[in-house]
């Protein structure tokens, strides 16, 4: 049985990776945190699932001596929580975005102490779409023009989303961009034609989406368009679970999420 803390766990991703683990007899919670003056603060975590209480309070803190801990929160709580778990000797499998380039260097230093996998989306089919994004923007060539477009719901903070930064990030690697110089954010006004090696991306933000995305791959005459669409947070909660007993054990490192989905081999 693996031992679980879920840092944000009263978010709408913290809970229902709480609610899905007490489900799971192969998952055990043993701490549940969220930020300091949080109302539920005190209560059995159980309760606040809508399930029987299991003698877990919500925390500001890491507690019980958890294997993983699972964090769905905000930058600056992830990292937070990252120094206490890594040193407790506990995994990190971190889902959440936004983070600046120093804090993503703090987490690749955690990293060197816990096993650790960070990833914007823990779903299969999305992780399924990211592996092969790239070997389909190859294998079309530089004719074709490459669009994504994410949607989410009206409360997201971040945009675009880490997913659409992920699937823009494997097309640059396999044909030879860098988001840097090739990746434009959304058009207004006059821009002028399309750039050859342009990557569009393109956020739309709207009631309660759970997250959309789709890659188009469009020249003259024809377009392929890959889509996923998440009807439920259930996607990415049952593969944090399933990527939390991967990392569970694991000596420290970082990992990636395809790896813990048994999805490594689509590179």
């Amino acid at each position: 049985m693996t031992r679980i803390a879920v840092n944000g766990a009263c978010g709408r991703m913290g809970m229902r990776v709480v609610q899905l683990a007490l489900e799971d007899p192969q998952s055990r919670i043993v701490c549940a945190s969220e930020r300091p003056g949080h109302a539920s603060l005190g209560k059995d975590i159980g309760l606040l699932a809508g399930k029987e209480p299991i003698g877990v309070v919500l925390s500001s803190g890491l507690a019980g001596q958890p294997q993983v801990l699972i964090d769905f929160s905000e930058p600056k709580s992830s990292l937070e929580r990252a120094r206490e778990a890594a040193k407790i000797g506990a995994a990190l499998l971190i889902g959440t975005t936004g983070f600046t380039d120093e804090q993503k260097k703090e987490i690749q230093a955690i990293a060197n102490r816990a096993a650790c996998i960070v990833s914007p989306n823990m779903s299969v089919g999305v992780n399924l779409l990211i592996g092969l994004v790239g070997k389909i923007a190859k294998a079309l060539g530089e004719e074709y023009d490459v669009e994504i477009v994410e949607a989410h719901h009206r409360f997201k903070k971040d945009a675009p989303s880490g997913t659409a930064l992920r699937l823009a990030e494997k097309i640059a690697e396999a044909t030879g961009r860098t988001l840097a110089q090739d990746a434009v954010y959304g058009r207004h006004g006059v821009v002028g034609e399309r750039k050859k090696n342009e990557i569009g991306v393109l956020a739309v933000r709207a009631g309660d989406i759970v997250g959309d995305h789709t890659v188009m791959f469009a020249c003259l005459g024809e377009r392929i368009e890959l889509v996923h669409r998440a009807h439920t947070r259930d996607a990415f909660a049952r593969g944090a679970l399933r990527a939390a007993k991967f990392l569970a054990g694991k000596a420290p490192g970082l990992y990636s999420i395809a790896e813990a989905l048994g999805l490594e081999t689509l590179g």
